[in-house]
């Protein structure tokens, strides 16, 4: 028997006090990283305003005038397809669930809260949108739960293989500045591919389906699943990645800017600031910055921002409103007054 579903906002409320989303920790601890973040952030931050007043910007302007259509194209449609991408991760939810929404209505979701997402932070965007549009279209707490919780594990998947990959085969060196020796790197990778291939034969091979944790019951995915999750997430990545690349100058190879864009990924969780703002820039200019002429690599890094960040996330508002309108139509026609 379903749970009864919460009022948007009581469901989102309860998600954020969710033990399994945001783990207990003492006081101190939380108060701790929360220090660390902060002084990391404003460390990125005086950094990427320290070099900013060094650029020339009417080099940069000059280079992004001077984009040829059919590079700005293609850049959009790499990012078009990469959100896509995204969203059809809560197709996967929908079969691992076997929830009645409609699918055209689950991409919706998608679409929606990984731009916010990635605007805004995964709190915002990847679990309080999503909540609240699920709420609304007539999951239960603990289903909407699940689905932000199996996306979590999709994307992060993909990640591991690729990043798994490139490290393993020192196909890509991390910045000098992480301080991060070359073996140890390579390790790592071998360590990411371990724990993915492991995840997927237990997946496929686990006699016992059901997992207790923190006061939470799960059922493990299937074999397929599993293998579906990390195939949607590796796709993902590398339509993200080739946005960006398309926009560099056409000496830099693929796998540089890919690699630059997964350490980027990481630094930008790690230090909890929104969209990557600065972060993004500063792991790029870093890694590229004897490669590529500062005016042509910011206005990649601008030019891959509109495209991958701004663009959408005006999409995803219109189209959040959309969603919100067919829930209320929804509830009245089931004669709800919410």
């Amino acid at each position: 028997m379903r749970e009864q579903a919460l009022p948007p906002g009581e469901a989102i409320d309860d998600l954020a006090d969710d033990p399994l989303i945001r783990p207990h920790k003492p006081p101190w601890r939380r108060l701790l990283g929360r220090g660390i973040a902060i002084a990391l952030a404003l460390a990125v931050g005086w950094l990427v305003v320290d070099r900013a007043r060094k650029v020339d910007w009417s080099a940069v302007w000059q280079v992004l005038l001077g984009y040829p259509v059919t590079t700005l194209l293609a850049a959009l449609a790499f990012a078009s397809a990469a959100h896509l991408t995204y969203a059809t991760y809560d197709l996967l939810a929908r079969r691992y669930l076997d929830h009645q929404i409609p699918p055209l209505k689950v991409v919706g979701v998608g679409l929606v809260s990984y731009a916010f997402n990635l605007n805004l932070g995964a709190l915002v965007g990847g679990f309080a949108f999503r909540w609240r549009l699920y709420s609304r279209l007539g999951l239960t707490s603990m289903e909407a739960g699940r689905v932000f919780m199996l996306s979590l594990l999709t994307n992060w998947s993909g990640y591991m293989v690729l990043a798994g990959v490139l490290l393993a085969t020192r196909s890509f060196e991390p910045p000098a500045q992480l301080g991060l020796d070359p073996e140890l790197a390579q390790l790592a990778g071998i360590a990411m591919l371990a724990v993915t291939l492991l995840y997927v034969l237990w997946c496929a091979t686990a006699r016992r389906r059901q997992l207790h944790w923190r006061g939470r019951e799960f059922e493990l995915p299937t074999g397929r699943l599993a293998l579906e999750q990390v195939a949607l997430s590796v796709l993902h990545w590398a339509l993200t990645g080739a946005v960006i690349w398309t926009l560099m100058p056409g000496h830099v190879p693929y796998g540089t800017v890919f690699g630059t864009l997964l350490c980027a990924a990481v630094a930008g969780v790690a230090l909890h600031v929104p969209g990557g703002l600065g972060v993004i820039e500063a792991v790029f200019i870093a890694t590229l910055g004897d490669r590529v002429p500062e005016g042509q690599l910011i206005a990649a890094l601008l030019a891959y921002r509109a495209a991958f960040y701004l663009l959408p996330l005006a999409g995803a508002t219109a189209m959040h409103f959309g969603l919100e309108a067919m829930a209320r139509r929804h509830r009245l026609r089931a004669g709800s007054p919410r």
